[in-house]
């Protein structure tokens, strides 16, 4: 079962006088990734480099920003590979000491910045999120969002048209329950959506 992280987790390595500060930690998706990458250059204008990995499904990324080509990004995405971890970003922001390590010192700097990282890590099991959606009349919308609650979904959107639309998130082991719920307790008059309607916006 793929896993990702509990929390973020920090190392540091100093090789031939060059610094390695790595930071690996939950991440769904390139966007956020980005965001984080971009916050690192504030914090570390003076750095050399900022190299990165995501493994996030269709929106993986690997970044050597400025080292050789395949130095940096590929070594780190291959080590989260390797543990089979999924939405996860390695980041290692890199001062430089002065001494060339060569293509080969740079990727045993950045594989083992990031193997170090995720020794110390927490990995807990990636549960798959499924997003459903329904309609109904108004007077089942309370009913039904208590349902919800006790099932532990996340409401995503609701809009109140004719009818109420409602839709949430929900770990996919626990989504065929909570349909049944919904189906007997809605006597017939929940209707299931495969697509958010345009015309419905949120409220």
């Amino acid at each position: 079962m793929a896993q990702t992280l509990a929390q973020a987790t920090h190392h540091e390595l100093i090789i031939k006088k060059s610094r390695f500060i790595c930071c690996v930690q939950p991440m769904a998706d390139r966007a956020s990734a980005q965001a984080y990458v971009d916050s690192l250059w504030q914090e570390h204008p003076s750095a050399a480099h900022v190299c990165w990995a995501l493994l996030a499904g269709g929106q993986s990324a690997a970044v050597d920003d400025g080292e050789p080509s395949g130095t940096a990004g590929r070594p780190m995405l291959e080590v989260l590979r390797h543990q089979e971890l999924e939405g996860v970003l390695a980041t290692v922001v890199r001062y430089f000491g002065g001494v060339k390590l060569g293509a080969g010192g740079l990727v045993r700097a950045y594989t083992d910045a990031v193997a170090q990282a995720l020794l110390k890590a927490e990995k807990v099991p990636l549960q798959r999120m499924e997003v459903l959606q329904c309609s109904l009349p108004y007077a089942m919308e309370g009913w039904l969002r208590r349902e919800l609650e006790l099932a532990g979904a996340t409401l995503r959107n609701v809009a109140h048209q004719s009818m109420v639309h409602l839709q949430w998130s929900i770990p996919q082991s626990l989504s065929a329950e909570l349909i049944a719920r919904i189906n007997e307790g809605g006597q017939g008059r929940i209707a299931w959506l495969e697509h958010w309607p345009d015309s419905a916006n949120s409220d």
